[in-house]
């Protein structure tokens, strides 16, 4: 019984930190869509769109190199200190190889704005706000590379100070940029863009500062010895992250398409919906600080050949994010009307979000235990077998389910649901993601505590 509290204390002092930056993030994401939310409803709905489009990309691409999170935490917890520097570098080049393809994407995304009936003024929003971010894009994927590693170490505090930094910039610069303030032309939604492209280059810097004048990243050799790239150990980055990535890629995009599918039915339900969006959201980020402070740990774990210590850290995990998130949730709900007064002065905006709230204040605590879960296999190097719950989840239950129940409804039944019909289905998808992640986690964690493979 001693293991448990030390395992709590260990994961919420690796968390905390996560949680600090990652609300950080959300904060400028947050703010953006207060300040283009009060400068007009059509420059809200094109950063929505916009905004969507590029999180997943953005998503798919991180995803694929939070596989250096994996691969450290088994380098820290073998004692293997000379194998982590070349395990990063290769991180690196394989940042700037999928940078090519994102910004080439962001720049054209023809076929994707094809998909929605969008008025022209939100789809030439949406295409000024991709072709600008994406000049920021491969600062993210540099510097995500880094978060993975700095996770993988423990060093999350580094984290969160780089995250404060680049918020205490992005408000008051997006906030000049969209409003026309400081001497600047009013670019409306497009101000969020340029704003955010910029901090991306500043997180990276702060990054790359912080390693070159911290004596203890010196044993890795980050930059003193640098390596080429090299086919093996990018093809294992690979073959762990792709699944990572098209995993992220398909929750994001279920989130994403939704919004596209809804854009028909008019900027105040696009509004609406991207409102509820960013609650979820924020909500989100307090059981994902936890899933990766599991990752982590269960990663270290099983480097070290602790399976016992792998599974407990996992159900430790678990307890933690869907105790927490059960709390925020209800706060949530509690204090709903005054959160929406505060993105909001459109009456039809807030009514709308209002009605939407109850479902996400619902799906948390099945959320929790599956990102909590999902990342605890993942510490275990398994992701081919999660990618596939993830898309029978969240694309066939929770976009396809949310489609039919939006726009047809189940007959005499259930009338068409509307926007609402894609957050109903969202509940029902995060219920089956975790149960079935918890069953996978079960199985996985008693195989490796046993000494038996753990199953891909």
């Amino acid at each position: 019984m001693s293991a448990q509290p030390s395992l709590s204390r260990r994961i919420l002092d690796l968390a905390w930190p996560v949680l600090v930056a990652q609300l950080s993030s959300m904060t400028q994401m947050v703010s953006d869509t207060v300040l283009t939310g009060h400068y007009g409803t059509t420059d809200l709905a094109a950063v929505a769109v916009g905004s969507g489009i590029y999180i997943s990309i953005v998503m798919l691409m991180v995803g694929i190199l939070q596989a250096v999170a994996p691969t450290v935490a088994h380098h820290v917890g073998a004692g293997r200190t000379e194998a982590i520097g070349p395990s990063v570098q290769q991180g690196f080049w394989l940042a700037l190889a999928l940078a090519i393809p994102a910004v080439l994407f962001l720049r054209q995304p023809d076929w994707l704005m094809q998909l929605s009936e969008m008025s022209p003024e939100v789809e030439g929003g949406a295409r000024d706000y991709l072709s600008t971010i994406a000049w920021g894009l491969p600062a993210v994927l540099l510097y995500r590379t880094f978060y993975a590693f700095t996770n993988a170490l423990g060093r999350t505090r580094v984290l969160m100070v780089i995250s404060l930094t680049t918020t205490a910039v992005h408000i008051p610069l997006s906030w000049a940029l969209i409003n026309g303030h400081l001497g600047f032309a009013p670019l409306g939604g497009m101000g969020c863009a340029v704003s955010s492209a910029i901090i991306c280059w500043l997180a990276l810097s702060c990054a790359l500062v912080h390693v070159l004048r911290n004596p203890a990243y010196a044993p890795y050799h980050l930059f003193s010895h640098w390596q080429p790239p090299r086919a093996g150990p990018i093809g294992e980055l690979l073959r762990l992250g792709i699944p990572m990535g098209f995993s992220s890629f398909v929750e994001i995009t279920a989130f994403t398409l939704i919004a596209l599918l809804v854009a028909k039915l008019g900027a105040t339900v696009v509004a609406g919906h991207r409102i509820v969006g960013n609650l979820s959201a924020l909500i989100y980020m307090l059981p994902l600080a936890l899933a990766i402070a599991t990752l982590v740990l269960v990663g270290q774990a099983v480097g070290a050949r602790d399976g016992i210590g792998a599974r407990h850290a996992a159900k430790t995990g678990i307890l933690l994010a869907t105790g927490l998130s059960t709390l925020v949730s209800i706060a949530m709900w509690l204090a709903s009307d005054a959160i929406l007064a505060a993105y909001t002065s459109d009456p039809a905006v807030r009514k709308l979000a209002g009605s939407l709230v109850i479902y996400i204040c619902l799906y948390q605590f099945f959320d929790a235990i599956q990102t909590v879960a999902a990342h605890a296999l993942r510490g275990y190097k398994i992701t081919f077998g999660p990618m596939l719950v993830h898309t029978l989840c969240f694309w066939g239950i929770g976009l396809a389910g949310g489609y039919w129940l939006a726009f047809y409804g189940l007959g005499s039944a259930l009338p068409p649901q509307g926007v609402a019909g894609f957050w109903q289905a969202s509940v029902l998808s995060n219920v089956a993601a975790a149960v079935l992640f918890g069953g996978y986690l079960h199985i996985v964690s008693s195989n490796a505590k046993h000494g038996a493979p753990a199953p891909a």
